[in-house]
């Protein structure tokens, strides 16, 4: 358990961020209300204040304490983010990044940094909307250097729906943000909350959450040219129900982890692995099948020194009530040389 109040929503870390340093681990994600709002919604009291919290451990995610993120000078409105000077050293031992949105579908979308493992952050810092109807921005990024960035986002569609995901990067340490390019076709549906790896210097993965209709699913693209262009591959995951992004990993012996929240019965955590770069994967690994609602998920998972993977996720089961909690599945992949 990362986090549970009686009356209280724990929710999203996936809109969040999860950050390692060896076994110190922490994690985003939003602190609410709980109100019953039917089968289909949310149970978070959108008419009382929600805010965003982390929680970090000291033991590779063990025991686990929360904190409230605290603003490196005066806090400043999410609405009224500045323009970012461009000093971020991306590659600080001891760097973190939050990209989030004021709105769902049209934005604005903002950032703040931290250099001393998320205890405290500069920002926030605003992003271009990239000649888009919107930018709905949550946390997903590569660091190349010092001061170049590649963030995996999604705008808006030509319609103003939700929405299709995109690359964008810095090359001045997010003083200026250029865009790259669109991952996909625009769809039908929508294709939302890309989760990337980089497979080496030009090879970059990133596994988008789709939805048409009432079918959700979770499809893979390959990028060869680090970002300028992009191939699909297949679909990791192509029943999710209604859906739930996707979380993804490249461990230490090469393989690639995906973690993923399934919203149908039984409502369950779940992983793959793959050992040959995405082009296959493993059967579907249950984390837990406890769940008591559809309304969890959003995963997010780091790899710990020994090898076990720390996964975070928001849920509810029969032994604890209706609130939503935060908590942590930690488990081990095994090992495993990546095909070449």
């Amino acid at each position: 358990m990362v986090y549970f109040e009686p009356g209280r929503f724990g929710g999203w870390p996936a809109n969040q961020g999860m950050w390692s340093w060896g076994n110190e681990i922490l994690v985003g994600f939003t602190a609410g209300y709980y109100k019953y709002q039917g089968p289909e919604r949310h149970a978070i009291d959108t008419e009382k204040p929600q805010r965003d919290l982390l929680a970090r451990s000291l033991d590779g995610g063990e025991t686990w304490s929360v904190e409230r993120p605290t603003e490196d000078g005066p806090p400043v409105p999410q609405h009224e983010a500045g323009d970012c000077p461009g000093d971020i050293a991306f590659t600080h031992r001891d760097f973190a990044l939050r990209v989030r949105m004021v709105d769902i579908d049209v934005g604005p979308s903002f950032f703040h940094y931290s250099c001393d493992r998320g205890r405290t952050w500069r920002g926030p810092f605003r992003l271009p909307q990239f000649d888009t109807p919107g930018i709905a921005a949550r946390t997903d990024y590569l660091v190349n250097g010092k001061r170049d960035c590649m963030l995996f986002l999604t705008a808006a569609k030509t319609d103003h729906q939700e929405g299709r995901p995109l690359c964008v990067r810095t090359k001045d340490g997010g003083k200026t943000w250029a865009f790259v390019s669109w991952i996909g076709p625009e769809p039908k549906g929508y294709a939302i909350m890309p989760a990337s790896a980089r497979l080496s210097d030009s090879h970059v993965l990133v596994i988008v959450r789709c939805r048409e209709g009432a079918k959700g699913w979770l499809s893979t693209y390959l990028s060869n040219d680090n970002g300028q262009s992009w191939e699909y591959l297949n679909d990791p995951v192509p029943d999710l129900a209604e859906g739930n992004p996707a979380a993804l990993v490249k461990l230490h012996d090469g393989r690639l982890c995906l973690t993923y929240g399934v919203r149908a019965a039984p409502f369950r955590i779940c992983a793959k692995l793959s050992s040959d770069g995405a082009r296959t994967w493993t059967d579907e690994i249950v984390l837990r099948d406890d769940g008591a609602t559809r309304d969890l998920g959003y995963t997010r998972s780091v790899q710990r020194p020994d090898g076990k993977i720390v996964t975070a996720y928001y849920f509810n089961d029969p032994t604890t009530g209706p609130e939503r909690y935060i908590a942590a599945t930690i488990w081990d992949p095994g090992e495993q040389r990546m095909q070449v």
